[in-house]
């Protein structure tokens, strides 16, 4: 049995998270129910400001092995990419209150793609990190 790092998650669980938010951006769209956005909203802000995804930790207890031996995803490259989501998120909702439509479609769309995206498996956030991480090496060394 393989051992996951100690600051992972699961990567059912982050997959988990991934389809909740392109199936309800999608039904938000598909039946202009904009206040929907809330609901990735509320669970993205829940895991940044209590360390608590209330959907991961319901999707542990449909896990059929131990967590560990699952393919862990780095906890730290999944707060960077929830902090993404929730500013676009954030972004669709402020743009809904104040009627700009084109913004709910252009930042929830943006959160739609890279979440389609990492499920197809590319990771549009790892990489943004990635870059970021390398430019401040670069930046260390001058």
């Amino acid at each position: 049995m393989s051992s996951a790092p100690a600051n992972s998650i699961p990567r059912p669980l982050v997959q988990l998270n991934q389809w909740f938010i392109v199936s309800t951006v999608a039904t938000s769209w598909l039946f202009q129910i904009e206040f929907l956005l809330l609901l990735p909203f509320l669970v993205g802000m829940s895991a940044l400001l209590f360390k608590y995804n209330p959907l991961m930790k319901a999707g542990r207890l449909f896990l059929k092995k131990e967590t560990s031996s699952y393919p862990p995803e780095d906890a730290e490259q999944q707060r960077f990419n929830n902090i993404i989501a929730v500013s676009c998120l954030g972004g669709a909702i402020i743009s809904f209150l104040t009627g700009w439509d084109t913004g709910v479609y252009l930042f929830s769309g943006m959160v739609f793609v890279a979440a389609s995206v990492a499920l197809a498996g590319f990771c549009i956030g790892c990489f943004i990190r990635f870059q970021w991480k390398r430019f401040q090496y670069k930046r260390s060394l001058q």
